[in-house]
């Protein structure tokens, strides 16, 4: 904390500036020391509380709208790139759609409170094409909610803030490698959790020709589209004769699936993620003929192959 106040000290509003942007852009800075310093220095007399709270939010809001026009632009694309590079690619858009479905643009208002939601929930407002005058009325509140709160608490605190600063200062470079490795630890804990559970995915798949190849002899399959309803509003297509089916709702109610006839299930989350991890629990609770598709809706266009667009009325 001394050194990050040392540093607000020397160059003042443009870090405050530069830093909330580059985190909500998705970089891995946390801001929150940087705001409780800046509420702190604000309590003392040596910065503006109110142009803090003004740069913050503005940072926050810029930072928000390119995501926000990149879902517009990109759509669902956007959402599959962020589930891959996550540390949890089976919820990390799914719980975040979740909250979405339920809260709309209200959801906004708390986002940023949220670790991952916060950089989900721009995008995911513009893929679902919310009105950018709402979005960015929604969109300032949270980001006024979010650095108000956290520049208020330095402001409040700052006598505090400044004794913790001293004594940390006392600490010397061993708290910073403590914190350092704390956060390496954290990391390696949720990286090592992601390539154990990709592994407990590797389940046999079938690939989307030999799905084709069966549809066309005739073959009785079933074929289940595991998508989210938001997933589904934003990209309409399905395999044609899909039957679809949230995954929460298959896992509580699989007697919906034929025991006499293989079963397919897609998605298209990255290395079938969620369509693998529920045929795995599926075989578990006795439904033998049960695969993943390989690629998902995604690799089954990209062969040419036709599609159904389900109207919504």
């Amino acid at each position: 904390m001394h050194r990050t106040v040392e540093f607000l000290l020397h160059h003042g509003y443009s870090v405050l500036l530069v830093w909330v942007f580059a985190e909500q852009i998705g970089l891995p800075v946390p801001s929150l020391p940087l705001l409780l310093a800046a509420g702190a220095l604000a309590g003392t007399g040596r910065m503006n509380i109110f142009a803090c709270v003004v740069i913050s939010v503005f940072a926050s809001v810029c930072a928000d709208s390119v995501w926000y026009q990149m879902g517009r632009l990109k759509g669902i694309k956007v959402l599959q790139l962020l589930c891959k590079i996550s540390l949890e690619p089976d919820s990390c858009v799914r719980k975040t759609e979740g909250l979405f479905s339920t809260q709309g643009a209200r959801s906004l208002l708390v986002a940023k409170f949220f670790p991952g939601f916060s950089t989900v929930a721009p995008p995911l407002a513009g893929v679902f094409h919310m009105h950018p005058a709402r979005f960015l009325l929604y969109d300032s509140g949270g980001s006024l909610l979010w650095a108000g709160s956290f520049l208020l608490l330095g402001y409040i605190f700052s006598g505090q803030l400044d004794y913790v600063a001293e004594r940390a200062a006392s600490l010397g470079s061993g708290l910073l490698v403590l914190i350092i490795a704390a956060l390496g630890g954290y990391i390696l804990y949720k990286y090592i959790g992601r390539k154990r559970f990709l592994r407990e995915l590797r389940i046999a798949r079938i690939t989307v020709e030999e799905l084709k190849e069966k549809m066309d002899g005739g073959e009785e399959v079933m074929v289940v589209d595991l998508r989210h309803p938001l997933d589904f509003d934003a990209d309409p297509e399905t395999i044609p004769g899909a039957f679809r089916i949230d995954a929460k709702e298959l896992e509580e109610k699989n007697d919906r699936l034929p025991r006499d006839r293989e079963v397919i299930l897609y998605c298209t989350c990255p290395n079938e993620a969620t369509s693998a991890r529920l045929a795995l629990l599926l075989r578990r609770q006795g439904i033998r003929h049960i695969r993943p598709l390989q690629g998902g809706l995604d690799a089954w266009r990209e062969q040419g192959y036709p599609v159904a667009t389900i109207t919504h009325g």
